[in-house]
């Protein structure tokens, strides 16, 4: 059974390298990958994966596994050279020592339903300013460091994207405040946090009104970021937004590279394009943590 999975896994692999690629098979993720970088001019040279069983079943009829793949891609684009990493989690099902299945397993969005009550909530009651400096060489740091596991010294969720990226920003010395109000200011303390501090759409809704404390800029373009500052994604644009990235690297077009949580990557083109989550729709918001 192991030695089927391992098989395919690494014929699979083959996909991801240009001049390795075969017309036998056909691997959505490869093929997502290399459209994406195409686009920007860019292409995996070398690729290496480990794969780790995370769970095993088994029933009447079927054997299964759930497996956590982590990937590392050396990509090149215009003389650049660059490491890229992400986790992906499957699960493959076997039918008598057949193989009759493997997909990723699709984490549910976040669950987005704000209330207008905690919106309004999310209103800076005044312009009273929280004197801090930014640190953003920190904020790369913390966002490199725990990009792959999680801090034991903060809650995990399922979906922890957003309680990453406040972490980041908190290693940042970004000031919290609002406390113990969940739905004002943005903060963590024990085992109670702000609806900003985890929830994607709430933490888009902070950064564009905070007037005290941690305050961004919204920008047009993702090119105006700097390391440090975060993204936000709509990926349905239906106006509600489900997932938050930090910019720790640049490529060679001065574009953003960004970690994330939940599907866990590090130094991952912004835009998403190769995310199983990505549809034609989608919308960002880039915002510009002010220095002050």
């Amino acid at each position: 059974m192991r030695e089927l999975l391992q098989d395919l896994f690494e014929k699979r692999l083959g996909m991801f390298v240009s001049e390795k690629r075969s017309n036998k098979l056909f691997f959505p993720k490869a093929e997502r990958k290399q459209e994406a970088l195409a686009k920007r001019s860019a292409e995996i040279v070398k690729i290496n994966a480990s794969g780790k069983i995370v769970e095993e079943g088994k029933d009447e009829q079927f054997q299964t596994l759930k497996y956590a793949t982590h990937y590392q891609y050396l990509i090149k684009q215009k003389g650049l050279l660059y490491l890229e990493e992400e986790v992906e989690e499957r699960i493959a099902k076997f039918y008598k020592g057949a193989l009759v299945m493997d997909e990723e397993i699709v984490k549910p969005i976040q669950n987005q339903s704000v209330t207008q009550e905690v919106i309004e909530s999310l209103l800076p009651e005044h312009d009273e300013r929280i004197s801090f400096e930014y640190n953003r060489l920190k904020a790369v740091q913390y966002a490199e460091r725990w990009w792959n596991t999680y801090n034991p010294a903060f809650k995990k969720f399922e979906n922890n994207c957003t309680n990453y990226i406040s972490q980041c920003l908190r290693a940042g010395e970004a000031p919290m405040r609002g406390h113990p109000n969940r739905g004002n200011g943005w903060w963590y303390q024990h085992t109670n946090w702000s609806y900003s501090w985890v929830v994607a759409h709430s933490l888009k809704n902070y950064l564009g009104i905070s007037k005290s404390g941690l305050r961004a800029r919204e920008v047009s373009r993702p090119d105006q970021l700097i390391l440090g500052d975060v993204i936000c994604y709509d990926f349905e644009g239906d106006g509600r937004f489900n997932h938050n990235t930090i910019v720790t690297g640049k490529d060679a077009a001065g574009m953003p590279l960004v970690n994330a949580n939940t599907y866990n990557s590090r130094m991952r083109y912004w835009a998403y394009e190769d995310s199983s989550a990505y549809t034609p729709n989608i919308k960002y918001k880039f915002y510009s943590i002010f220095d002050e």
